[in-house]
């Protein structure tokens, strides 16, 4: 049931991208920017997708820290390994975008520091746990820098209300708009990154559980 589910879940994902695709290449150019502007409808979705990412693993690492049950430990871990590679997606589109219209790969304002130093954060949380063994140290340990690397994540977001920075304000909340066939490509584009996630994180809890069945195996093992 869970393998169909999957499978359905991957199928409808790639339809609503590849329509999504067609969508975004039928679309006029932007008057100001012109076509490079259209990488918007993946810049910006896969910054959301990452930012939801690091809401769900505060909540699974928080969870963990109170019951102590491994299924919140292994949500935490996978959905961050997703959200760093849509954070990964994020910072290469937005220096492709940068170095159209800015003239340069990478600029150190404070909206992309603040979004690379949240990169290497999580990046840093994996490492972490590699390098702890114990199961049960391994997650608290872990479950905690999560906490720590979150408070990072507010620091992205408001980075370009709080500072000056080289980056635009963003679309809809800094007080511009999308014409409405604009909208609801990027509203559908949404859709297919969530779903996307949704699909990655689901797959790699898979892969966390069979892991704990290992350890607790081997735990076994060394008890006899």
């Amino acid at each position: 049931m869970k393998d169909a589910f999957l499978y359905a879940l991957g199928v409808i994902t790639l339809i609503i991208i590849g329509i999504d695709i067609q969508r975004i290449a039928a679309l006029p150019p932007e008057a100001a920017q012109g076509t490079i502007f259209k990488i918007i409808f993946f810049h910006v979705p896969v910054a959301i997708t990452a930012m939801l990412c690091s809401c769900v693993a505060l909540l699974g690492s928080v969870l963990f820290l109170i019951t102590k049950n491994f299924k919140y430990d292994a949500l935490a871990v996978s959905v961050t390994e997703v959200g760093l590679a849509f954070l990964a997606a994020n910072l290469v589109t937005g220096s492709i975008w940068g170095r159209i219209i800015w003239g340069v790969w990478w600029a150190w304002d404070a909206r992309l520091t603040s979004a690379l130093i949240c990169w290497l954060l999580y990046a840093g949380y994996l490492m972490l746990r590699r390098a702890i063994e114990e199961p049960t140290q391994r997650a608290t340990f872990a479950a905690v820098f999560s906490i720590f690397a979150f408070l990072d994540v507010p620091i992205v977001f408001f980075s370009i209300k709080w500072w000056r920075t080289q980056h635009p304000q963003p679309v809809f909340w800094g007080g511009g708009s999308f014409p409405p066939d604009w909208t609801r490509v990027f509203l559908w584009q949404m859709l297919a990154m969530a779903l996307l996630a949704i699909l990655m994180v689901s797959v790699r809890l898979r892969e966390e559980e069979s892991q704990r069945e290992i350890d607790s195996l081997r735990r076994m093992a060394h008890s006899f």
